[in-house]
């Protein structure tokens, strides 16, 4: 955890975003939260985390995503050494795949 962003008022975000349960009411909470930019901006930094977590190169990344290879570098760094908090989504979405499958 980084003790850089720990306080009460994350805490408080947190514990906020861990009451939504379904994709529409993520959409209405961070639609009020975010502007459009920060939302897309976001998204476009998991996706890049997506790529790079299987193996896809940086040309490639910068083609589907339109992202800085800047951008894909601070998420490279995240993903060999920031909190495994990306490696924990993918897995719990290749968890629930796998279990829809079954």
């Amino acid at each position: 955890m980084n003790s850089k962003i720990k306080n009460e008022n994350t805490e408080a975000l947190f514990e906020a975003i861990l009451t939504l349960k379904t994709v529409e009411e993520c959409y209405a909470f961070f639609d009020d939260l975010c502007t459009v930019p920060e939302i897309k901006a976001m998204a476009q930094r998991y996706v890049v985390a997506k790529m790079l977590s299987e193996g896809e190169i940086y040309n490639k990344i910068v083609t589907s995503t339109g992202a800085s290879t800047a951008t894909i570098s601070r998420v490279n760094r995240s993903l060999n050494y920031g909190s495994d908090g990306y490696v924990l989504t993918f897995d719990r979405l290749k968890k629930k795949a796998e279990e829809e499958t079954d």
